[in-house]
C-alpha cells in the first residue's frame, strides 16, 4: 500500500468521524432539556455554559451541523471512489478485467463501502448515542461545535440568512429550543417516565392528581351536612367532652342558635382541653373562631390558596341561596393530591384520648370554676 492510499484512508476515517461529530451534536442539542442545562450551570458546570449558548441559538448551530455534515459528505465522496479504485486496480489487472468494467466495479464498490461506513458509523451510531445520552453528548460536543460555529460564521450566516429569507416568504419563523411544555405534553412525559422506571406508582398518582386538581370544585370533595358533627353555640363543657368521647375530632363547627342551619364558627378542642387542664374558667364564645363560607362551585385551588393565606383549617360550603350544604377541611383538599390521610379529623375515634376525656369528665366539677 503506497503512501497516497494510506493518507486517503486516514482522511476517510477522519471525515467519517467528523460526520459522526456533527450528527451527534445535532441530535444532542435537539434532545437535551434546557432545565437540566440550567441546573448544571447552577451547580457550577462550566461546559454547561457553552451548552446553553448553543441550545439558545438553536437555529444557527443546527445550520452549523448541517454545513459540517454536507462538507464531510462531499469530501468522503471525493476521496472514496479514487482510493478504492487504486486499491482494487492491481486485482483487476491480475484477472484482466476490462478497463470500463473495472471503473464501474470500482465506483460501485467504493460507493457501497463508503455509504455503509458513513451511514452506520457516521450517522446511525452517533444519532442513537445522542438520543440516549443527550446531556452527556451535549456537554461533550457543544464546545467544539461552538468553536466551529464561530470559525464558519460568514458561511453559516450567509446560508442561514438565505434559508430564513426563503422561509419568511412562506410565513415560517426561525426554529427555537422549546423551554415550556403544554399540560398534555407533561402528562405524556410523566407517563413515559413511569413506564421507564424513573418514577414509581405513588409519584405517578400524585402528579396525575395535581393535573386534575385545578379542574375540581369544592362540591366534589365536601363533607355533606348530614355527616357533619356539630356542637351548639351554648354548649357546656360536659357536652363538648361528650362529643369528644364519641368522635374525638380536633375541630367542630358551632351551630348558630340565631340562624338555624348556619355555623357561627369553629372550636378547637385541643385548645379547650388545655384551658380546662389549667383549671381556668370556660366561656364558650372565647373559643369560637370565624368559619368562612365558600360557594359550592368554587374551585378547590382557589380555596386552598385562601385557606393557606388566612391559616384556616375548616370552612363551610353554601349553595346559591346561601344555605349551608356541607363543609371542607384542609385535609380534604390535601387528600386530592396525596390520597387518604389518617389524621386528626378522621372518622375513627382515637382510643388513647378516651381515658383522658373520661378522666376530665369525672373531674369536671373540680376543674371548671
Amino acid at each position: 500500500m503506497d503512501g497516497t492510499i494510506a493518507l486517503n484512508l486516514f482522511l476517510v476515517a477522519v471525515f467519517i468521524g467528523l460526520t459522526a461529530f456533527f450528527v451527534g451534536a445535532e441530535f444532542a442539542i435537539l434532545k437535551v432539556r434546557m432545565t437540566r442545562i440550567d441546573q448544571l450551570i447552577a451547580e457550577g458546570n462550566k461546559k454547561a455554559l457553552t451548552a446553553k449558548k448553543v441550545t439558545q441559538d438553536l437555529d444557527y448551530y443546527l445550520s452549523a451541523c448541517q454545513l459540517g455534515i454536507t462538507i464531510t459528505a462531499l469530501v468522503l465522496g471525493a476521496l472514496g471512489e479514487p482510493t478504492v479504485e487504486r486499491m482494487l486496480h492491481p486485482l483487476f489487472e491480475r484477472f484482466e478485467v476490462p478497463e470500463a468494467l473495472s471503473t464501474v466495479l470500482s465506483y460501485a464498490i467504493a460507493l457501497s463501502v463508503i455509504t455503509f461506513l458513513h451511514v452506520v458509523i457516521g450517522e446511525l451510531a452517533p444519532k442513537t448515542l445522542a438520543i440516549q445520552y443527550a446531556e452527556r453528548m451535549t456537554l461533550l460536543l457543544a464546545p467544539p461545535l461552538y468553536g466551529f460555529g464561530k470559525l464558519m460564521y460568514p458561511f453559516i450566516y450567509a446560508l442561514n440568512g438565505s434559508a430564513q429569507l426563503l422561509l419568511k416568504l412562506f410565513g415560517v419563523k426561525p426554529a427555537g429550543h422549546d423551554t415550556a411544555h403544554s399540560e398534555e405534553e407533561i402528562r405524556l412525559i410523566v407517563t413515559q417516565s413511569y413506564e421507564g422506571g424513573e418514577i414509581n406508582q405513588t409519584e405517578l398518582d400524585y402528579l396525575k392528581n395535581i393535573f386534575s386538581f385545578d379542574e375540581r370544585k369544592v362540591q366534589d370533595i365536601m363533607i355533606p351536612k348530614s355527616k357533619i358533627v356539630t356542637v351548639p353555640e351554648n354548649a357546656s363543657v360536659e357536652e363538648i367532652l361528650q362529643s369528644l368521647d364519641s368522635y374525638v375530632y380536633t375541630r367542630y363547627p358551632v351551630e348558630d342558635s340565631g340562624q338555624p342551619g348556619h355555623y357561627k364558627g369553629v372550636i378547637n378542642t385541643k385548645e379547650i382541653l388545655t384551658h380546662l387542664a389549667a383549671g381556668r374558667a370556660f366561656v364558650m364564645n372565647e373559643f369560637i373562631y370565624d368559619m368562612p363560607e365558600y360557594p359550592e362551585d368554587a374551585l378547590i385551588q382557589d380555596i386552598l390558596s385562601t385557606m393557606q393565606k388566612d391559616r384556616i383549617h375548616m370552612a363551610a360550603v353554601v349553595d346559591s341561596r346561601g344555605a349551608t350544604i356541607g363543609m371542607v377541611t384542609m385535609e380534604d383538599i390535601l387528600e386530592e393530591i396525596v390520597g387518604d390521610i389518617q389524621d386528626e379529623v378522621g372518622m375513627n375515634p382515637k382510643p388513647p384520648l378516651r381515658p383522658v376525656v373520661k378522666k376530665m369528665r369525672e373531674e369536671l366539677p373540680r376543674t371548671v370554676r
